[in-house]
């Protein structure tokens, strides 16, 4: 006879012993009420279910019940034997013991999808409709019939005592209850009810309970905790109004009720705005019954994100509050860990580093630092991502720099931000420079109150003058002057806009002025060499430099990838043409702190091109022409000018107030709302979104490939930190991560995978000092240019 004690629900786990099924129901059912206080009422699910988290605490009770299958315990404790079946189907089988209709079958969503899709083509994992469609009674018996009775009983008489002492509505078990019976029947009526569309309203509560239930079991599973308390309060709020006297942005934004779009030039206080926002908010949030409301700072490039995590974990003066959420957020603990060479330490500072990588995944911190993707992702939905609806319920966002996305990320950013408005979310958006023509399509997507703010009464000296050039800036005239305001002993700052002109104009300037103090930086490098170039960057010319008055002259040849990862200050700027928004963030890198007075900013004609497979002709094979033409009009009319940043805008919209701009704005709104009715109306909620999922990862992650030449490295590096069998842990991944050196998604076609290492192989040639500077095909013929990429 089979006791309860003797049913685990995971097997034993490195020096962890296997779980008891009872541990884990208790610890899902506690992280469900955790999550409860600290999401709150949920609008969005309590009018289509009012009972949401009585539900949603019920079903993580109930949910690995099926897992007290004979077969399914063979498989915990027999390496190699696997059951075919589906034990969230069989848990089901214990929803006799919940009385109210209406709760077992909201229940049962939750139980049911915790693992699989319902429905859908093209799914990775077969979905429970295929499983089990049409699948009669008997059938069902032989399938799922081999339960242990005794402690079948037992677990049916400790679910109802468990939930009695919790306060969840049960009745006493029935003897002799036929489980397999009763689950077959409950799968049946759940399947024939959500293999239908349904209505945008219902999808949505069924998604949000199908997200507390797995965000609920993974909490549990890994033993997780999470912060219960928003640190951006009343009290920092308090810092912040202390630390400086507020100006009229600041203060308006610190009373602001509603949702808000700020333009703040730069220097002038933005993000100390945003932080009051932030606060106020949060309170509103609070008063309301919104549970802990998180705050979600977004950015669009990986190097801002890591510098504004540091940023708020120092000004709040406390680790742990904050979390950086992105594909690389390991690389930033490694970091900030400061591993030396040892590698006893290293390994071990690797391990901590995924440690607290995995507390952020799991939502832990209530100030995430992260990208507009990871919020998107939650359209993703499904058992992996559904969580993430929860997590952002009842939340602030604030979205920074958005000009940086082209028309098709920003059309599903905007759709993302109705969803989040849906969800009961704050919103603020932010930039030095918005034209209006955006500032109206946030305002159009929001239903809320929108208060629109700038920093125009405020006084600052402008910080730059506008100077322009008939020559490209790789040509030799270029150089020529470049070299004049090195030897005067000024740091000069030049940005190309692909990688093969940065790469050609940091050759010719170390060839010109070999003395000289020279350092090249684009998106092509591996990341440790990445890593320490923008250090040695920012230690070299940051703003504390010239505030120190120890900045040393030297010059920095860049992409775009310098506009806003860097807080650096240069004499001097000497950039090719781009779109205006582009150049405004690449001025910022100039005189930043307002110490001299208006430095030069030297513009260079633009040379247009073909982009692969794309029609019409684009600046350096980056930017697309009509902007950029708009652009070197307006600056050839203002060269020679001091300019105020505020007058950036007015540009700005003479550019979009052309049929360029209204194609822009048409383009914008097909992508928004395209995203919107396709994955953010949830009428079918339970299909699989796989294919989603890989037009994401094309268009924001990309891929990353480590050189032939480095594989023995990368295994070496992979293979420090391994488990019992010799596979490697996470944390080796990340020591091995340094030598991957990111492209775009399409340059996979160029590289060869590796089915032993799980990692892409290039061949071709790179150096420490330029990066990479051609990938080869196969055959040993260059393949792979980098005059198209940034």
């Amino acid at each position: 006879m089979t006791d309860l004690r003797d049913i685990n629900a995971k097997s034993a786990r490195g020096n962890r012993p296997p779980e008891r099924l009872t541990t884990h129901l208790d610890l899902t059912e506690k992280s469900a009420a955790l999550i409860q206080q600290r999401t709150g009422r949920i609008d969005a699910a309590h009018t289509v279910i009012p009972d949401f988290w009585t539900i949603a605490r019920l079903a993580c009770l109930f949910h690995d019940c099926g897992k007290i299958n004979c077969e399914f315990q063979r498989q915990l404790a027999e390496k190699g034997y696997f059951w075919a079946e589906r034990h969230e189907a069989l848990s089901l089988g214990y929803l006799h013991l919940i009385p109210d209709a209406t709760h077992r079958a909201w229940a049962a969503v939750g139980i049911a999808t915790h693992h699989r899709a319902l429905t859908g083509e093209n799914a990775r994992k077969t979905t429970l409709a295929t499983l089990y469609q049409g699948t009669d009674l008997t059938e069902w018996r032989d399938r799922f019939e081999s339960l242990p009775e005794a402690a079948a009983e037992q677990l049916a008489h400790w679910l109802h005592e468990t939930a009695t002492r919790r306060g969840l509505p049960t009745t006493a078990p029935i003897p002799g209850h036929g489980y397999t019976t009763a689950a077959h029947t409950e799968f049946t009526a759940f399947l024939a009810t959500w293999r239908r569309r349904t209505s945008p309203a219902t999808g949505l509560a069924a998604v949000l309970l199908q997200g507390a239930v797995t965000y609920a079991d993974h909490l549990a599973s890994a033993h997780g905790t999470l912060n219960t308390a928003q640190p951006m309060n009343a009290d920092f709020a308090r810092t912040i109004k202390e630390a400086f006297p507020l100006k009229p942005h600041q203060e308006r934004a610190a009373k602001t009720p509603s949702h808000v779009i700020l333009r703040a030039r730069t220097g002038s206080g933005k993000t100390e705005a945003s932080w009051l926002w932030c606060c106020q908010q949060a309170a509103l949030l609070q008063a309301e019954g919104r549970g802990t409301p998180r705050v979600f700072y977004t950015l669009p490039y990986l190097a801002s994100i890591n510098a504004m995590t540091t940023r708020t974990t120092e000004k709040l003066g406390r680790e742990g509050l904050v979390g950086p959420d992105h594909s690389r957020a390991g690389d930033y603990w490694l970091q900030q860990f400061c591993c030396p060479d040892d590698e006893t330490t290293r390994v071990q500072a690797a391990r901590d580093a995924t440690h607290r990588k995995a507390a952020t995944k799991l939502f832990k911190e209530t100030i995430r630092i992260t990208t507009p993707y990871q919020l998107l992702r939650a359209a993703l939905v499904g058992a992996a991502y559904s969580s993430r609806l929860i997590d952002v319920a009842n939340s602030v966002f604030v979205f920074d720099e958005l000009h940086a996305y082209d028309t098709k990320r920003l059309g599903y950013i905007l759709a993302m931000m109705q969803t989040l408005e849906e969800l009961g979310g704050r919103i603020a958006v932010l930039s030095a420079t918005m034209p209006d023509a955006l500032t109206t399509l946030i305002t159009e997507t929001l239903t809320g109150d929108v208060t629109c703010d700038d920093d125009s009464d405020s006084t600052q000296q402008p910080r730059h003058r506008i100077e322009t050039r008939n020559h490209h800036i790789t040509d030799p005239a270029a150089l020529t002057e470049i070299t004049h305001h090195l030897r005067a002993g000024e740091s000069v700052l030049a940005i190309a806009n692909n990688v093969a002109h940065a790469q050609q104009l940091y050759d010719n300037l170390t060839a010109a002025l070999p003395d000289h103090h020279g350092t090249l930086l684009h998106s092509r490098y591996k990341r440790g060499h990445r890593g320490t170039i923008e250090k040695a960057i920012t230690d070299r010319y940051g703003t504390d430099q010239t505030r120190n008055k120890t900045r040393k002259g030297g010059f920095v040849v860049a992409t775009q990838v310098v506009e806003v990862s860097l807080d650096v200050d240069f004499d001097v700027l000497f950039t090719a043409c781009a779109d205006l928004e582009a150049l405004a963030q690449r001025f910022g890198r100039i005189n930043r702190i307002r110490a001299r007075e208006a430095a030069p900013v030297i513009i260079h004609t633009p040379r247009y091109k073909q982009r692969r497979g794309q029609p019409g002709l684009y600046c350096d094979g980056i930017y697309p022409h009509d902007p950029v033409s708009e652009a070197w009009t307006i600056l050839n009319e203002n060269t020679g000018n001091d300019i105020d940043e505020n007058e950036i805008t007015h540009w700005l919209n003479r550019i979009y107030n052309t049929t360029w701009g209204q194609m822009w704005r048409q383009e914008v709104l097909r992508h928004r709302d395209d995203f919107r009715r396709a994955f953010l109306t949830f009428k079918r909620p339970f299909d699989a979104r796989d294919q989603l999922e890989e037009r994401f990862d094309e268009m924001f992650d990309g891929l990353e490939a480590v050189m032939e030449e480095d594989l023995k490295n990368y295994k070496e590096a992979l293979h420090q930190d391994v488990d019992a069998n010799g596979k490697p842990r996470i944390s080796g991944q990340l020591l091995a991560s340094e030598y991957l050196i990111p492209l775009p998604h399409w340059g996979s076609a160029k590289a060869t995978y590796d089915t032993n290492l799980k990692v892409h192989v290039i061949r071709g040639a790179y150096s420490d000092t330029d990066g990479l500077k051609a990938i080869h095909n196969p055959g040993g013929a260059t393949g792979y240019q980098l005059d198209q990429l940034a």
